[in-house]
């Protein structure tokens, strides 16, 4: 599921789960909550789903860890690739502090791209291994203004990199606008 922000990307790929799945959807949660604000998102996002589906919380390595606990789950619902991108490009490039500071290592380095590239390749591997569907979230960010600075520049370019790497494995593909959901693979 790739779209905007708030094109109805998560909520289309959970009523694809709960269709594939019903009540055996294993949700995979990408994000981390270091705000304030991004803790409320989180709790948003947790009340809107069915309580009945374990979320396990992987912000990195998450083939690795849905081989752990999936079993014999009917469905997967990763949420989403968007933060997995982010969270592993700042994991190998540094912390940011100031974006117009560049104190990191630089985010277009080859070496991050493969890093970045191998999660991604690590969760197609995983999604072609387990005996239930996974549907993959995404943002599809390449569409807007381009970034200021050099990390969100890397970042871009690095998810639509990613984007495309899963959807190249991909049985199905949707983009969403303005909650219109079209099938683009």
């Amino acid at each position: 599921m790739l779209g905007g922000v708030r094109s109805c990307k998560s909520t289309f790929a959970e009523d694809k789960a709960r269709k594939i799945g019903g009540d055996d959807v294993l949700y995979v949660a990408t994000a981390q909550a270091e705000d304030d604000e991004m803790h409320l998102r989180v709790e948003k996002h947790r009340s809107s789903r069915p309580h009945s589906w374990p979320t396990l919380e992987a912000p990195q390595d998450v083939g690795s860890a849905i081989r752990q606990v999936a079993g014999e789950v009917q469905a997967i619902l990763v949420d989403c690739l968007t933060f997995l991108v982010a969270n592993r490009l700042l994991a190998v490039s540094g912390p940011e502090e100031d974006p117009f500071d560049h104190p990191r290592s630089d985010p277009f380095d080859e070496t991050i791209e493969a890093k970045v590239l191998e999660e991604v390749e690590a969760l197609a591997s995983c999604a072609q291994e387990i005996n239930g569907s996974m549907i993959v979230v995404s943002n599809e960010v390449g569409m807007g203004v381009v970034p200021a600075y050099d990390l969100g520049r890397a970042y871009r370019d690095l998810l639509g990199r990613a984007n495309q790497q899963l959807a190249d494995h991909a049985d199905e593909v949707y983009f969403l606008v303005a909650g219109i959901p079209m099938r683009v693979k």
